[in-house]
């Protein structure tokens, strides 16, 4: 089946999408629960400022199907749980897929699925089960038209770093974001890299496939709405930004101007002003 259909409701007419990501605590982290504590608060704020997909788990997609009315924001659903974010990594790393996956997104009502392919140092297992993890999602996706989001992930050593760090090496991000489109990823979300002027780079890697910058940690707010608008210069369809929207002390104003930024290519001091002036 095709997945044009649901691809156009996960991407405006522009053919642009801004993906807030509330799936944090799925992972066992307490540092990704800030914002997020009342998961139903927050998602009613997201959805107020109308972004065009909300990102979340299956235990919770149903605080945003449950909302009335046909305007909310498409549903992306996560399919993998794993246990890689902390300071130290465990002597057992997983990257664990949920029951039919597939299956529980069309009974979301979810418009694309979305699975990570992690590239850990010196964690090949990891790495190996991650690929088998977009391999089985690939056909099941294929048989009924389910987007597939794969989001190849590059981290520095957890131990060095802190944890939750993005290796921005080009020459890391471009293979794996070209392994991902090869293993048939419909959607990129890929690693923002160390200079933004190079993202055209991992645009080409991905062979038209739309992407979408993740934001990654917490930033300050000019410097988030710069790297935004410098990523959509460089051919970016869209960003998936969770903590940088539900960690901000306003995420609704956060998510308005981000939504101008992506859609209305408006630059950073405009965005800016969008957020500052909100009310």
């Amino acid at each position: 089946m095709s997945v044009a259909p649901r691809m156009n409701r996960l991407f405006a007419a522009d053919g642009k999408c801004f993906d807030v990501a509330v799936d944090h605590g799925f992972f066992n982290e307490w540092a990704f629960l800030t914002g997020i504590e009342h998961m139903q608060r927050a998602i009613e704020i997201i959805v107020e400022a109308a972004p065009d997909a909300i990102q979340l788990s299956v235990g919770q997609a149903k605080l945003l199907q449950d909302i009335p009315g046909k305007q909310k924001p498409a549903l992306v659903l996560r399919t993998d749980v794993a246990n890689v974010y902390g300071n130290s990594l465990p002597s057992h790393l997983f990257s664990q897929l949920i029951a039919s996956p597939v299956e529980q997104a069309l009974l979301l009502d979810a418009a694309c699925v979305v699975v990570n392919l992690f590239l850990l140092p010196n964690c090949p297992e990891l790495y190996h089960q991650c690929v088998q993890n977009v391999c089985r999602l690939k056909p099941e996706c294929e048989r009924y038209g389910m987007p597939l989001m794969v989001e190849p992930l590059v981290m520095q050593e957890n131990e060095q770093a802190g944890g939750y760090m993005v290796d921005g090496d080009l020459r890391k991000i471009v293979p794996l974001v070209r392994q991902a489109v090869e293993l048939g990823a419909d959607i990129i979300k890929a690693d923002p890299c160390d200079d933004v002027a190079d993202y055209h780079l991992v645009v080409e890697a991905a062979s038209g496939k739309p992407v979408l910058p993740r934001g990654g940690g917490k930033a300050a707010e000019l410097e988030i709405l710069s790297r935004t608008h410098a990523l959509m210069q460089q051919g970016a369809r869209g960003i998936v930004y969770g903590r940088n929207v539900v960690q901000h002390a306003h995420p609704k104003r956060m998510t308005r101007a981000l939504m101008a930024v992506v859609h209305e290519s408006v630059t950073e001091s405009a965005a800016l002003s969008i957020l500052t002036d909100a009310q």
